[in-house]
């Protein structure tokens, strides 16, 4: 009987749930909704994610996962039974097997809690799959060749960079600096240039429309609203392109920053590889227009993204998982 193969990208701001056969099956929000007087889940994913910055004192809505690890196991282990049940059904006659994709540098006390999760999700197996190799096979390079490929996968929490050869990490960084950062430091921004408080949601459509790190073509602008400081009353401002790439200036640096110190670690094959082929880069937060113009600016090196790259990891996972099991067979 054949066995359901699952691949979870657990992300800090999403999580990707990929099904053999079937792709990319469900992506929501990594946001729990609970109450606290009773201890009792009201809301996952999406649902909960309506619900930020806009609930009673009893009901508070958290990211179980920060900087790409967990945070709350407890509620970590409830959302991911949630999608695993959403995912594939809850008749299911065989266990799945489970892949959960981590960032690169997490310790090993961290990698024992994902496993733990997965086995109370009511896995046969899990496997763990670093960020980096996952984006990689999702963006589909053949990382099994003997040619150095770098690949940047800018997620919620975590950037992670890494120089692939031969199916493995040969150097690899991971900063706690990625699209949440890229949030703050909008709404850092907007409250010292116009004394102005805005939500986690604002400042994340902020970023989605009018965001950028590099000088832009065309400036944009947008209405922005939120409560001033100083009536504490509702406000509308409008900011434009060109103050938001003042303000993601620092954080789209430090990135560019972490990138040149995996290249100057790497091998010069590799690297010779790597000025030859390009970077590519994956993840949500590769999305900010101008990354690309950046990094390419930054290190002469052409840089590119992945076809389509909020799916690129949980696509690997998966793909990880089916090469697992053809390469060792099913053995139960």
């Amino acid at each position: 009987m054949a066995t359901t193969d699952i691949g979870i990208d657990l992300g800090t701001a999403s999580v990707l749930v990929y099904v053999k056969g079937r792709g990319v099956v469900l992506k929501e929000p990594s946001v729990v909704a609970f109450d606290r007087s009773t201890n009792k889940v009201m809301a996952i994913g999406e649902d909960a994610r309506l619900m930020l910055g806009r609930t009673p004192g009893n009901i508070q809505t958290v990211r179980p996962l920060r900087q790409g690890v967990i945070s709350d196991y407890e509620v970590t282990e409830k959302m991911m039974k949630y999608f695993v049940q959403k995912a594939i059904g809850r008749r299911t006659f065989r266990k799945p097997r489970i892949a959960v994709c981590v960032p690169s540098g997490i310790t090993e006390v961290e990698k024992k809690a994902v496993v733990d999760s997965g086995y109370q999700v009511g896995a046969r197996e899990v496997i763990i799959i670093e960020e980096p190799i996952a984006a990689a096979i999702g963006a589909g390079i053949d990382i099994s060749r003997p040619c150095g490929n770098m690949i940047v996968d800018i997620g919620g929490g975590t950037t992670d960079i890494a120089v692939i050869s031969l199916g493995g990490t040969v150097v690899s960084e991971s900063i706690k600096i990625a699209g949440d950062d890229f949030d703050d430091a909008i709404s850092k921004y907007i409250r010292k240039k116009y004394n102005l408080t805005i939500g986690e949601r604002m400042a994340e459509d902020v970023k989605i429309h009018i965001g950028c790190c590099y000088k832009q073509p065309e400036v944009t602008k947008m209405e922005v609203r939120g409560r001033s400081l100083v009536e504490a009353l509702p406000k509308t401002v409008e900011v434009t392109s060109e103050e938001m790439e003042e303000a993601l200036h620092e954080p789209a640096s430090k990135i560019v920053e972490a990138i040149h110190s995996v290249l100057e670690k790497t091998p010069p094959e590799l690297c010779a590889d790597i000025a030859e082929r390009g970077i590519v880069l994956t993840g949500g937060g590769s999305l900010l227009k101008g990354l690309e113009e950046l990094i390419c600016n930054k290190t002469g090196i052409t840089t590119m993204t992945a076809e389509d790259p909020m799916t690129a990891v949980a696509i690997g996972t998966g793909q990880y998982v089916e090469f697992i099991s053809q390469y060792h067979g099913d053995r139960d």
